[in-house]
């Protein structure tokens, strides 16, 4: 029996693979256009067909929309990034702004001080401190260039800050006012009686030699009795917070708190003549006759 032989010629091959290339090329081209197509052809093969054809155009679509919410995902972030660094700018510039405006406030109010006070006072900035455990000092960006010598008071609007102790031509080394070797003649304001102002370990400070007789009490002020040192009379030095009486002893003590946080102090004046005043002005408060 003789068998036939139905495969195809090899240049009918050839043409039929060459055509379903180019179709399907076609389909993956021009999917929408060829989609079209086929229904208007309306036949079942073209009905059959349009299905990988829509299949390919929401996959095309569905890529396309990626993509375009990843470059706008991408330009949000970076705008997002910019407008970050430039509230971080404006941030900056807000606090140096506020700083400088705390700057001239202090310094307003030294001028305004030095003006009241009618000394010769000169303006210093705090450049250093150290509160360590054998002395408490700051560092002054002027000095012997500028006419500051040891002993001379240092103060501000507040009251005292303490006095110079070493000097070189261009810094001053202030003793402060919690120190305990430091020393300044003290008045209560109130009852008029005197003492020494001494620093204390804690940070704070202490009037002693206080008569034994004086009614002083808690909540009086204490100030420069300007008799020794160089600071001039009633300058602010400290409010008694409480009062020390032991049984024998000759004199009374008072703690105090300063006036002047002197760990926050940034600019001070330094007094260079404690007693040059005008005629009739005076830094102390009118004298109280009667004692409560």
């Amino acid at each position: 029996m003789r068998m036939v032989n139905f495969r195809l010629p090899y240049n009918t091959g050839r043409i039929a693979l060459v055509l379903a290339a180019v179709f399907l090329l076609g389909f993956l081209l021009l999917p929408s256009q060829l989609q079209g197509l086929f229904q208007q052809i309306g036949s079942p093969v073209g009905w059959v067909l349009s299905w990988p054809l829509r299949a390919v155009a929401g996959v095309q679509e569905g890529t396309a929309e990626l993509w375009d919410g990843f470059i706008m995902l991408r330009g949000v972030a970076e705008e997002n990034q910019k407008l970050r660094r430039e509230l971080e700018h404006l941030k900056g510039q807000n606090d140096q702004l506020r700083e400088a405006a705390a700057a001239t406030e202090r310094l307003t109010a030294l001028l305004e001080f030095k003006k009241q006070a009618n000394i010769s006072m000169v303006a210093a900035q705090v450049i250093g401190r150290d509160t360590g455990n054998w002395y408490q000092t700051i560092l002054l960006n002027k000095g012997q260039s500028d006419g500051f010598k040891p002993d001379m008071g240092v103060v501000t609007p507040a009251g005292v800050v303490g006095r110079i102790v070493k000097t070189t031509s261009a810094t001053s080394v202030v003793l402060l006012v919690t120190d305990p070797n430091n020393a300044i003649a003290g008045l209560i304001q109130r009852t008029r009686d005197e003492g020494i102002v001494e620093g204390t370990t804690q940070g704070l400070a202490r009037l002693k030699y206080i008569p034994l007789l004086s009614n002083a009490r808690p909540g009086d002020q204490v100030v420069t009795s300007g008799l020794v040192g160089g600071f001039p009379r009633g300058l602010a030095i400290g409010t008694i917070t409480k009062i020390d009486k032991d049984e024998g002893a000759l004199f009374q003590s008072a703690e105090l708190t300063p006036d002047v946080d002197v760990g926050r102090v940034e600019e001070v004046l330094v007094i260079q003549s404690p007693n040059v005043q005008s005629e009739g002005e005076r830094l102390d408060a009118p004298k109280v006759k009667s004692k409560s």
